[in-house]
């Protein structure tokens, strides 16, 4: 009769310990996400490759500065009249290389997520061409955002468990370097590499996310120095840091893999993971400041590529406590990163104008992608429809701002589209160095343009694509087709900017002429080179942590 008891008191324990992992399944990943963690060095300096003391006689090419947001919204700047909170943030510094140089009236993301714009815009060609269809993240993730809903939601997310067997060798196992395998392939060329050619130091700060494989690395892709992160995300401070304020999204299955998931660490040139000092941003651009004193006798490129203002949402206590007219608590923890970014974008500025390089710098500012819906934020892209991760103006239409003075007009504003993929060739002619030849570049040269020396489009058409969700703009008539809900959507954006009319019921024979388009695009696309483990819903007009309702529109997003 005991050893029964026994057997039951076993039997009841352990229910009740299931219990409690299923009721705290969070807490329990997060404890196994922290046991899986990389070891962290404590801080250490950077010393930066130093260039001569002075610069040699004679012209030299321009220096170029590229500034990559992270998720920065259209609306998020006050450049057009909006910003955080209907204005209560400015961006003066952002803001300013627009004013001083041309902003780009309709600048196009490469693609609505983080990982294959990065890959366009280093490459100058549609990611879709080589099979870096999909950002790269651990099967963890995808599991995890591919089975757990939000709250509510209408339509449930897919994870294709079947489709793991198809992933590349080693990135599939549970290791936090597994995701490293899912890389652009070492054969591409990055501008990095184009502009080496013409002698330039060039230099990477913060997210990679291209892959941290050998030959796939920053430090393999052209650039001398890099410091930052290889894979898509990284802590600001530590979330018990005193010097933070945190806004975690509950609903989200993406901000609940990323608390415990992300380190507080960087890397130099492949070398330890060691703790950055102070809030990231902070920290990137106070290297990016030494980076330019330390090159300011000979040509660099200085990528800077920050995480801000990506999630999880983390803001500086000073940037927090600066804005207390904003009542709401997350919307207040984001406006404090825009406002934390626009100050380190201003330092980066500052430092060229010290140095006495301000007149022979070109500076680009951009976004990867559109805003975040699941930040649960309604207006960061405002007055645009869409989130990041759709095809819709919201995902990928982007602030996009160029500045040279002397060369491109100051205060100009440019009205054709162009995209990410053009920052490749521009910069290269800037430089004076010749473009790759032995495959398809599909940006261009867009100084021309802004000089007024070549009339008309830069582009006919531009593609996107990710998986079965694909779209084309040609002209100013843009269709997405959405193959997993056999939907389609076309609108006229010259007449309808922010895509309210759909008239692809009207327009049958232009739905054609422009599904031929994307079968022709597609024709010239490889296969990915992993794929699709989720699919889910993506609301266009609703962000995350809203109550849904039947008949709100929505793409599916696959990755």
């Amino acid at each position: 009769m005991r050893r029964w008891a026994g057997v039951g008191a076993v039997v009841l324990v352990s229910a009740a310990a299931l219990s409690l992992a299923a009721a705290n399944k969070t807490t329990v990943l997060s404890l196994i996400a922290r046991a899986r963690m990389p070891h962290v060095e404590p801080n250490r300096p950077v010393t930066w490759a130093q260039g001569p003391q002075a610069a040699p006689a004679g012209a030299r090419p321009p220096n170029v500065v590229f500034i990559l947001a992270d998720d920065l919204g259209y609306n998020d700047i006050t450049f057009n009249g909006g910003g955080v909170a209907n204005g209560a943030v400015p961006t003066p510094n952002i803001d300013s290389i627009g004013k001083t140089g041309v902003a780009f009236a309709n600048g196009y993301a490469g693609n609505a997520t983080c990982a294959p714009s990065r890959a366009a815009i280093m490459t100058g060609r549609y990611a879709t061409r080589f099979g870096f269809e999909f950002t790269p993240a651990p099967v963890a993730f995808a599991r995890m955002v591919g089975t757990e809903a939000e709250p509510g939601a209408l339509v449930k997310p897919k994870f294709f468990p079947d489709r793991v067997k198809d992933m590349p060798a080693g990135s599939a196992t549970r290791s936090p370097s597994a995701v490293n395998e899912l890389s652009v392939p070492a054969s591409e060329i990055t501008i990095a590499e184009v502009l080496k050619t013409r002698g330039y130091h060039t230099i990477h700060l913060g997210k990679w996310h291209l892959g941290g494989k050998a030959g796939s690395r920053p430090e393999d892709q052209g650039f001398d120095e890099s410091l930052g992160f290889i894979a898509g995300g990284s802590m600001y401070l530590p979330a018990k840091d005193p010097g933070v304020v945190n806004s975690k999204q509950s609903w989200d299955a993406i901000d609940r893999f990323l608390w415990p998931n992300l380190p507080y660490a960087v890397q130099y040139n492949g070398a330890a993971l060691f703790k950055p000092k102070g809030y990231m941003t902070d920290y990137l651009a106070d290297e990016a400041v030494k980076a330019i004193k330390a090159n300011k006798s000979r040509p660099f490129f200085l990528y800077f590529a920050p995480n801000a203002i990506h999630t999880p949402l983390q803001a500086k206590r000073e940037d927090y406590d600066a804005l207390p007219q904003i009542k709401d608590h997350r919307l207040r923890v984001y406006g404090a990163m825009a406002r934390n970014l626009d100050h380190n974008v201003g330092r980066i500025l500052q430092a060229l104008k010290d140095e006495g390089l301000d007149d022979n710098t070109l500076v680009i500012f951009t976004s990867d992608n559109g805003g975040a819906g699941y930040v649960g934020l309604p207006d960061v892209n405002k007055p645009y429809r869409g989130f990041k991760s759709t095809f819709f103006e919201g995902g990928i239409h982007s602030p996009f701002f160029m500045r040279w003075p002397g060369v491109i007009p100051a205060g100009s504003s440019y009205a054709y589209p162009v995209g990410h993929i053009d920052i490749f060739a521009t910069a290269a002619a800037a430089a004076g160095a010749p473009m790759p030849t032995d495959r398809t570049i599909d940006g261009v040269d867009l100084l021309p343009h802004l000089q007024g020396k070549l009339a008309g489009r830069p582009h006919q058409t531009l593609f996107w694509r990710s998986g079965q969700y694909k779209a084309v703009l040609d002209g100013d008539w843009k269709l997405q087709v959405s193959g997993a809900r056999d939907k389609v959507w076309l609108y006229d954006l010259a007449n309808d900017p922010n895509e309210q009319r759909d008239l692809s019921l009207a327009q049958p024979q232009k739905v054609k002429a422009m599904m031929a388009l994307i079968a022709a695009q597609d024709a010239q696309s490889a296969k990915p080179i992993w794929p699709s483990l989720l699919q889910g819903a993506v609301l266009i007009d609703k962000p995350g942590g809203v109550p849904q309702k039947a008949g709100d529109e929505y793409i599916l997003w696959d990755n």
